[in-house]
């Protein structure tokens, strides 16, 4: 707990208190979503709260938001402009949908092969065979 209460984290620190890895850091400080604080001597220290931006982003991820959503939210993270977040958080979702119509045809597809595959005569080409190599001529 005493990490937690410590204002002033190395990156290596900051890293595991926050579950990722130092390159991680790094990387979200090149993409902007996390500031790089001046070097204080050899190291540059990350004040506690760069614990829970780090735990925003990874969150947001978990959600399927893309780095350049994330970044976006976190610009409007004060939670003032509702409609600029739920608009976000809208776009998302709608890929989501988009996403699950899309997988659950090819589930459809997908089962139906497996179906006809089974129950097609051993002489007779496979149907999954079949469907895949016509993609090819």
């Amino acid at each position: 707990m005493d990490k937690l209460i410590n204002p002033k984290l190395t990156i290596g620190k900051l890293a595991q208190t926050a579950g990722v890895g130092v390159e991680t850091v790094r990387y979200y400080q090149q993409r902007g979503l996390l500031a790089v604080p001046q070097a204080a001597g050899a190291y540059r220290h990350y004040p506690a709260s760069a614990i829970d931006r780090i735990r925003f982003v990874k969150r947001a991820q978990e959600l399927g938001f893309s780095l350049d959503e994330v970044a976006e939210l976190l610009s409007l993270e004060d939670g003032a402009d509702r409609t600029a977040i739920r608009c976000v958080a809208d776009a998302r979702l709608n890929q989501i949908r988009t996403k699950l119509a899309d997988l659950n045809r090819m589930k459809k597809v997908l089962s139906n092969l497996i179906d006809a595959c089974q129950h097609t005569d051993k002489q007779a080409p496979c149907p999954i065979i079949s469907i895949l190599a016509d993609g090819m001529r």
